[in-house]
C-alpha cells in the first residue's frame, strides 16, 4: 500500500504541476476559456467574466501549489481536500462541455495538449480515482523535508509562481504552443492536404409517406423515397481534419485579402481584437514604431474585430497613419495575447511577436 500512494502521489503531484504550468504559461488563454463557460450560453454567470483574468490566476497557481504540497509531503490532509474539491470542480465542467457539447476544448493543458471534450472528463475521472485512493493511504504521506524547509518550498513556490504569471501577462507567454508562433508560415498552417480525412456526415432525412412519419439515414445522398420531404438533420460521427488555422483572414470593404498580405516580404501586422479595450499607453507607442517600419521599407497594417466607427475614432485620437483590416476577434486574440501585440512577417512567415509592452524591441533592419 505504500509504495503504491507513492506513486500514485508522484503521478497526481506532478501531473497537477505540468497542468498548472501550462495554463499559468498563458493565464490569457485560461481566462478567455473560462469566459467561454461562464457565458450565456453555458453556465449563464456573466457576471464573473470580468474577473476572468484573475480567476484565472488563482486557479493555476493554486493548482501548481497542490500539486508541490503533494510531491514534498506539505500538510497532506488539506493539500487533499484541496484536490479533491479542485477535480470535482474540472470532472463537473468537462462532464458539462462534453454532455451538452457547449464548449469543445475544455483548456485544461491550454494550447499545448488538445483533447476532446470526453476525453478529458475521462482523464478527471481517473485522478478522482487516485485522489480518493490518497485518502485512504494518507497515513502514508509523510514530509520529506523539516518543517522550515516544507515552508520555504512552499512560500518559494509561491512566489514564483505569481512572479512567472505577472511576467507572461505583461509580455507574451513564455513558450507559444500556438500555430501563429515565431517561426510558423500562415499560409502553410492554413493547408488541407488533398489526403487529409473527410468529415463523416450522418443524414436523416425525414419524409411524410401516406400520412405517416419515416426517417431515412444515409451518408449525404438524397434518398429515393415516394413521399413529401419534411426535414433533414445531420449528425457529425467523425471529425475531419482540421488544419491549425481555420479562422484566419484579412478583409477590407468585404474583400478578402488574405493572399496577398501574406505574400508582403517585410510586414508588420499591429493586432487590436477589441480597440474599445486596447490600452493606452501600448497605442501611444505605434507612431514611433510606424515611422521606423516605413522608414525601413515595411508594409505595416492594422488588424480588429472593431468597426469602422471605432477604427476611425482611434485613428483620430492618436494620429495614426495605418490602415485597418478586418479579422476574426477569436483568431486574433489567438494571434497574440497582448491588446495591441506586434507582429512582423516575410511572406506569410512569422519572424517576431512582441507584446506592446516590448514594442522597443521590434527588430526592423533594413
Amino acid at each position: 500500500m505504500k509504495f503504491i500512494i507513492s506513486v500514485i502521489r508522484i503521478l497526481v503531484g506532478v501531473l497537477f504541476i505540468i497542468s498548472g504550468l501550462i495554463k499559468l504559461n498563458d493565464p490569457i488563454g485560461f481566462s478567455i476559456k473560462l469566459s467561454e463557460y461562464f457565458s450565456e450560453d453555458v453556465l449563464n454567470l456573466p457576471f464573473l467574466e470580468p474577473f476572468v483574468l484573475w480567476l484565472a490566476l488563482f486557479v493555476v497557481i493554486y493548482e501548481v501549489l497542490l500539486g508541490v504540497f503533494l510531491l514534498i509531503g506539505f500538510k497532506p490532509k488539506l493539500t487533499l481536500w484541496g484536490l479533491l474539491l479542485m477535480i470535482i470542480f474540472f470532472t463537473f465542467l468537462t462532464f458539462y462541455s462534453a454532455y451538452f457539447n457547449k464548449v469543445t476544448d475544455c483548456g485544461c493543458f491550454g494550447d499545448a495538449i488538445k483533447l476532446t471534450p470526453w476525453g478529458s472528463f475521462r482523464k478527471d475521472v481517473i485522478l478522482l480515482v487516485l485522489i480518493l485512493i490518497l485518502f485512504a493511504g494518507i497515513i502514508h504521506i509523510k514530509p520529506i523535508f523539516s518543517k522550515l524547509g516544507l515552508k520555504l518550498i512552499s512560500v518559494l513556490s509561491l512566489l514564483v509562481c505569481i512572479w512567472f504569471g505577472y511576467h507572461v501577462i505583461n509580455h507574451l507567454p513564455s513558450i507559444d504552443f500556438r500555430p501563429y508562433k515565431v517561426g510558423d508560415n500562415l499560409k502553410e498552417n492554413m493547408i488541407i492536404p488533398d489526403d487529409a480525412p473527410k468529415a463523416v456526415v450522418e443524414y436523416s432525412w425525414n419524409f411524410d409517406v401516406n400520412g405517416k412519419e419515416e426517417i431515412h439515414i444515409t451518408n449525404g445522398s438524397y434518398p429515393s423515397v415516394e413521399g413529401e420531404f419534411i426535414s433533414v438533420d445531420t449528425k457529425v460521427i467523425k471529425e475531419g481534419y482540421e488544419p491549425p488555422i481555420h479562422d484566419f483572414s484579412i478583409e477590407r470593404d468585404g474583400e478578402d485579402l488574405t493572399e496577398s498580405i501574406l505574400l508582403e516580404e517585410n510586414l508588420i501586422m499591429i493586432v487590436m481584437h477589441d480597440i474599445n479595450k486596447a490600452e493606452d499607453d501600448g497605442i501611444s507607442k505605434l507612431n514611433e514604431m510606424f515611422a521606423r517600419a516605413i522608414k525601413n521599407g515595411y508594409k505595416v497594417i492594422g488588424m480588429t474585430a472593431s468597426g469602422e466607427d471605432l477604427q476611425l475614432g482611434l485613428k483620430n485620437n492618436f494620429d495614426l497613419n495605418f490602415d485597418f483590416y478586418f479579422c476574426d476577434e477569436t483568431a486574433l486574440k489567438t494571434i497574440v495575447r497582448s491588446n495591441p501585440g506586434v507582429l512582423k512577417l516575410s511572406k506569410g512567415t512569422v519572424l517576431q511577436k512582441v507584446h506592446w509592452n516590448d514594442i522597443e524591441e521590434l527588430e526592423l533592419p533594413y
